[in-house]
């Protein structure tokens, strides 16, 4: 299995946009198929080091992982969403 681990900071972190964030990385939820789970978080500390959000999701091997690098709901609603209202982002993935 492999854990794929994003952190964004968003331009806006008003409660509203990150609310807003969060819900359109939940919608992968039943539109991405090659997810095994799914978890979105939201920071409430907001220090300077804080990222506002985090996503996780799991999937079954490095295949899975490309595959839904390249994903049509991946790419054009969330990835889409995500790089217009993100300042920066850092990821992690590794084999679990």
């Amino acid at each position: 299995m492999i854990k794929h681990i994003v952190c964004f900071k968003l331009k806006d972190n008003s409660e509203t946009e990150v609310k807003k964030a969060a819900d359109i990385l939940l919608s992968m939820q039943g539109n991405v198929p090659l997810l095994r789970g799914i978890e979105v978080g939201c920071d409430f500390l907001h220090s300077p080091r804080s990222y506002d959000i985090i996503l996780q999701v799991l999937l079954d091997d490095e295949k899975a992982l490309d595959d839904y690098q390249n994903d049509e709901y991946h790419c054009s609603v969330v990835k889409k969403h995500m790089h217009s209202v993100a300042e920066s982002s850092v990821a992690i993935d590794y084999k679990i």
